[in-house]
C-alpha cells in the first residue's frame, strides 16, 4: 500500500466522469490496485452528506436520489481496503492538535492516518494539508 485517497479523490471515482476522473485514473492504471486504501473518515464524511442530502429532501425523487447515494457508499467502501483510525493514528492526531495545526478535524485524522502508515495522501486539497509537518501528497487530478 503506497496511497492513501482523500474524500475528494474518492468522489471523483464516484462520479465516474470529468476531466479529474480521467486524470486520476490514468494515474492510478499505472499502479497496482493494492497500492490505494480508503479511510475510515472519509467513509464518515461521505455518510454525513448522504445523511443530510436526506434529510433536505423535500420529494420522494429526493429522497430515493439520497438513499442510492447511500448504498452507492457502502458498496464502493465495502469493496476497499479501508484503514482505521486506530491507536497509533489517533497517538499522531492528538500530536499535531497540541501543536494547533489549523486543518479541519477531519482532514487531521485523515493527516493521521496517512502519516502513521507512512502513505502519500492524494488529495486536492493540498493548500490546507500542506500545513501538516511530514504529510505527503499528490495532486493527481491536475
Amino acid at each position: 500500500m503506497k496511497y492513501l485517497l482523500d474524500t475528494d479523490h474518492i468522489s471523483f471515482l464516484q462520479r465516474g466522469s470529468s476531466l479529474e476522473y480521467t486524470r486520476l485514473t490514468d494515474q492510478m492504471s499505472q499502479h497496482s490496485p493494492s497500492d490505494f486504501a480508503l479511510s475510515v473518515i472519509s467513509f464518515h464524511e461521505q455518510i454525513l452528506g448522504a445523511h443530510d442530502f436526506i434529510n433536505r429532501a423535500k420529494t420522494n425523487t429526493d429522497t430515493l436520489r439520497g438513499y442510492t447515494l447511500l448504498l452507492e457508499i457502502l458498496q464502493g467502501f465495502a469493496n476497499a481496503p479501508v484503514l482505521p483510525f486506530d491507536p497509533v493514528a489517533i497517538t499522531i492526531f492528538e500530536q499535531m492538535r497540541s501543536q494547533q495545526i489549523r486543518v479541519s478535524t477531519m482532514d487531521l485524522r485523515i493527516a493521521a492516518i496517512a502519516i502513521s502508515r507512512n502513505l502519500v495522501l492524494l488529495t486536492r486539497n493540498v493548500r490546507d494539508f500542506s500545513k501538516v509537518p511530514g504529510l505527503k501528497t499528490e495532486d493527481w487530478t491536475v
